[in-house]
């Protein structure tokens, strides 16, 4: 079956779309923390807190969701793993990844240059030139680990660095390692390490934060995802009643590690980061391809859809709302009122970006690079 005929996940889609919601709240309320608004006189404090301070942990899910998704339709295309056909996949990679990283790149450098506030580098040890080879070289996060954080405009480009340095070996290990029994292994393995590989970092915030391989093992348990959907033995505990109780432990856990309050942290450390990919596992697991779409989340899916774009231009938004709260005096018990504007801002910026602009650079190289990949309809995921 080819690419082509592979339908999309509504469910899937809603993730992705919760999880860039919660990247939008996250930035937005580190400069508007929405518990320091009346809107605690309305919501539970702790809830508050929740939702603006797991917007790296929305990352770890679009990470989960991107192994997954990439792995289904290599799966779809060519078969099996062993079998991918490495130019058609590198030519997709840089037909999505490529022309919105490149315009987003020339779009903050201008703005550095107009010494825009929010957008300028100047901090000791840092350059236009480093952050934009860096981002160019997925090396961003090994970056700001040496020189400090980067303004948010660029700070945003850390987990393309994760992600493309694993795909730029994902071919690689397929054609190597899935053509025999390691590749499973070696894949649990890279799960499993992720609460220690984090914790093996004491002395790095930013590193611990924005390091290779714990981001990896996220996209690992993806990629181990999208093997067990393939597997036939599991294909009869995929049923309805089986979805249900992956749906309920899934959003149980990401309840637990977004509300717990901190206690969850003080039992089991970075183990935490365990809970939420297996959480994140058990929801991409419950979402059928094709499946019924959820009924009031059309908003949500759209969002999903254009996750990727949203990521990478939503601080434009944030900054630009920012500026207007404090501005008119309302960035205190009145900054909840920005909060839907951001949502939606956002939403249409990355909406508008995609539709102009990435969709079409898409396309057009991969027609111009390899046929073949154009032809496959479905959009790759970011």
């Amino acid at each position: 079956m080819s690419s082509a005929s592979l339908p999309r996940s509504p469910g899937i889609d809603t993730l992705r779309g919760a999880s860039i919601l919660l990247v939008v709240i996250h930035h937005l309320g580190l400069r508007l923390p929405l518990h320091k608004t009346d809107a605690a006189n309305w919501l539970p404090v702790p809830f508050l807190k929740g939702l603006i301070h797991n917007g790296y942990e929305a990352v770890f899910i679009f990470f989960v969701i991107s192994g997954f998704l990439i792995t289904r339709h290599a799966l779809e295309r060519d078969g099996a793993l062993r079998e991918i056909d490495w130019r058609a996949f590198y030519v997709r990679r840089v037909a999505r990844i490529a022309p919105c990283l490149l315009g987003i790149l020339a779009i903050l450098l201008a703005c550095h240059a107009l010494q825009v506030p929010n957008y300028t580098i100047d901090r000791p040890g840092q350059s236009p030139l480093g952050a934009t080879l860096s981002a160019l070289t997925f090396t961003l996060n090994i970056y700001e680990g040496r020189t400090g954080w980067l303004p948010g405009g660029w700070d945003v480009l850390w987990s393309l660095s994760i992600e493309e340095v694993f795909y730029l070996a994902f071919p690689l290990v397929c054609l190597s390692l899935g053509r025999t029994r390691w590749l499973v292994p070696v894949l649990v393995l890279l799960v499993l390490s992720v609460p220690f590989t984090r914790a093996a970092i004491v002395d790095n915030e930013i590193w611990q934060e924005k390091a290779y391989l714990p981001g990896m093992g996220a996209i690992a348990a993806g990629v181990l995802a999208a093997l067990v959907v393939g597997a036939k033995p599991v294909a009869s505990f995929m049923s309805r009643r089986g979805r249900a109780s992956l749906a309920v432990a899934g959003l149980a856990g990401l309840a637990l590690v977004m509300f717990s309050g901190g206690w969850l942290w003080k039992a089991i450390h970075d183990g935490y980061m365990l809970v939420l990919i297996g959480a994140s596992v058990c929801l991409v697991l419950a979402s059928p391809e094709g499946g019924r779409a959820w009924p009031g989340f059309g908003w949500l899916r759209a969002m999903g859809r254009a996750s990727y774009e949203i990521y990478l231009t939503h601080m434009f938004v944030v900054f630009s709302l920012v500026g207007c709260a404090r501005a008119t005096g309302t960035d205190t018990v009145d900054g909840w009122i920005w909060y839907v504007p951001a949502v939606l801002g956002s939403w249409a910026l990355g909406w508008l970006v995609a539709r102009g602009f990435s969709e079409p650079a898409n396309r057009w190289l991969r027609s111009r690079f390899h046929p073949r990949a154009n032809k496959e309809a479905l959009v790759e995921p970011a």
